[in-house]
């Protein structure tokens, strides 16, 4: 561990910033012990400088580090024993699909670093509030009913809403670390920094920063190339401190770079995503992996150099001409073989999201990770097949989706291509959903109970899950269907930890059927049945016998006196089709949602 200088006065950077030799000489100049150092998300992290924070500060347990979320390299913060505290709206992994990870199992007991959980959008609009200088940030979202709000000095009051008596207002303190890490396309000599979106939170972590920003690029490039596109610096030379290139410096995750200055973008490497989540199953190959990828190696040249250069190229993206489609196909087998479980599930949260947008006329989709998005995208194709236009939306800023059949990962770059509209957190959680009555929600949880509130944070030993992410805004401002295989330890009657209110939930999808209710306080009642097929070592000898057996067996659901939890007017759901399986397994060939 180092103890860096004070903060350069003006006139020792008269000229512009600090230009350095690469993230560890950047990170051991201008980070100290003690520090609340914030990493800017966009559709990655500014891993490179992360990584060297953990090398310069390894044991040291002194760093308070906010960002989006904590997920694949970023464990490095875990296993480096650098950090103190973490803010963040997310922790544990995503790729292929969202899961708890085993290093936090104890995070609600402060190990391995103590937590302070938000919801994306609210973590944001605290930015927000820090960036424009306001006493206070205001947010829809963190209201009373959730467990989220609860322990955090940030939430300073909750008042009525001016125009609706029934909602109210959570004021929030505003986020102000001291440096903001920041990974962009390219910058000239004077600080300017270039990135292209989706910006995630773009550029507000820059300004609300109390010193500045340390930036990593992948290039420097000569004045004259920036003073050319002005249109595209997110962060302006004045809150800029140092300076660095480090290429691929996001890897393992990816960047979008639109070709400006001819720097290629790149894919996540979804390769070395599934060596990290492998990784963390012991303490012991944990360790490995982090001495070989950031604690045993000198610098990111080093890095560069172990990744090699094949490994590289095969990231470049778009891809270069002539190199063979991303996408995968499945085999006709494949699609031959009967609907498993799971793809039921997400047939039936996908028809159920089409019932709800030709009902009620939404016109977006804000779809959350995992089976939910699934169902989101396969509605919306189906829809689509019908003259039907709904637009789709991800929370880090890509809106009116049409996602590349092949990859199933919701924050692809693959996907952002196909956007029409690439913007950032505050337009999407915030335009696109809380400002829009127009919008559905498409949820997932790990817990939900009779009342539809979910949650995605604990589980009932006290195991961490994951956190909120933007679930907790979605749920708090929007209609929602919430898609969740049942089980009883899943439909339960009392939440350990409540992470999102259920009151905007309109239905709940199950493997076997939808269960509905009248509004808010009702109970729900099974209003569609398709038998459950096996799965998760049930054998067709296992399975519930008609609808109230299901309701009973696979559900821990307490229902009003005398109710079975069927509904009076139950309809039978038609058997899953070719064209919906076929559909499903072309957006998913390698079966991970099955």
């Amino acid at each position: 561990m180092t103890t860096a200088p004070e903060r350069p006065s003006a006139a020792d950077r008269p000229t512009g910033p600090y230009l350095a030799d690469g993230p560890d000489d950047l990170v051991r100049r201008f980070v100290r012990a003690g520090d609340h150092v914030h990493a800017a998300a966009t559709m990655s992290r500014p891993n490179a400088l992360l990584n060297a924070v953990c090398r310069t500060f390894a044991g040291s347990r002194s760093l308070t580090v906010s960002t989006t979320a904590v997920h694949s390299s970023a464990h490095a913060l875990a296993l480096s024993g650098a950090v103190r505290k973490v803010i963040t709206g997310f922790v544990g992994d995503t790729y292929p699909a969202p899961r708890p990870n085993r290093l936090y199992r104890e995070l609600a007991e402060g190990r391995p670093f103590e937590m302070e959980m938000w919801s994306l959008l609210s973590y944001t609009q605290r930015l927000m509030a820090g960036a424009l200088g306001q006493p206070f940030a205001t947010t829809g979202s963190m209201l009373a009913e959730t467990d989220l709000r609860h322990g955090k000095e940030g939430v300073l009051h909750q008042v009525p809403h001016p125009e609706d008596p029934e909602r109210t207002v959570t004021l929030l303190s505003p986020l102000r670390p001291r440096l903001t890490l920041f990974h962009g396309v390219v910058a000239d000599r004077r600080g300017n920094v270039v990135a292209v979106p989706p910006l995630g939170e773009g550029a507000w972590a820059a300004y609300a920063a109390t010193d500045g920003v340390l930036a990593s690029v992948e290039a420097i490039v000569d004045d004259e190339v920036i003073a050319a596109m002005p249109d595209r610096v997110v962060i302006p030379a004045a809150r800029v401190l140092g300076l660095c290139e480090a290429p691929l410096g996001a890897h393992p995750q990816s960047l979008r770079t639109g070709g400006l200055a001819g720097v290629d973008g790149y894919l996540d490497d979804y390769a070395f995503l599934t060596d990290i989540v492998a990784a963390c199953k012991t303490p012991q190959t944990a360790a490995a992996w982090y001495e070989e990828w950031v604690g045993g190696i000198p610098d990111h040249a080093a890095y560069l150099e172990r990744l090699g250069a094949t490994r590289r190229s095969e990231l470049v993206f778009p891809a270069p001409p002539g190199t063979a489609a991303a996408g995968k196909t499945p085999s006709p087998e494949d699609l031959d073989a009967a609907p498993s479980e799971q793809e039921q599930l997400i047939v039936l949260g996908a028809r159920a999201v089409a019932d709800l947008v030709r009902e009620r006329g939404y016109d977006t989709l804000l779809a959350g990770i995992g089976t939910s998005h699934m169902s989101a995208w396969l509605a919306a194709r189906l829809l689509a097949d019908e003259g039907v236009q709904v637009r789709v939306a991800a929370e880090l800023g890509l809106q009116s989706m049409d996602p590349e059949p092949g990859d199933v990962f919701l924050f692809s770059q693959r996907h952002a291509e196909r956007s029409q509209m690439l913007a950032g957190v505050a337009e999407t959680l915030g335009g696109a959903v809380a400002a829009n009555p127009r919008c559905l929600g498409v949820l997932s949880a790990a817990e939900i109970d009779p009342g539809a509130n979910i949650n995605t944070t604990l589980l009932p030993d006290g195991r961490w899950i994951t956190g909120s992410g933007g679930a907790n805004d979605i749920a708090s401002s929007v209609d929602c269907v919430v898609i969740a295989l049942a089980s009883a330890r899943r439909y339960v009657p009392r939440l350990t930890h409540l992470t999102s209110p259920g009151l905007r939930v309109r239905d709940v999808v199950s493997q076997f059927g939808r269960f509905t209710r009248a509004g808010a306080g009702a109970a729900f009642e099974l209003t569609s049945w398709l038998p459950p097929v096996p799965g998760r070592g049930r054998t067709e000898a296992d399975l519930p016998d008609g609808p109230e057996a299901a309701v009973r067996d696979l559900t821990g659901w307490d229902f009003p006196d005398g109710s079975t939890g069927v509904g009076a007017f139950l309809t039978d759901e038609k058997s899953v089709t070719t064209e919906e399986l076929s559909l499903l397994r072309t957006m998913d060939p390698e079966g991970f949602y099955r």
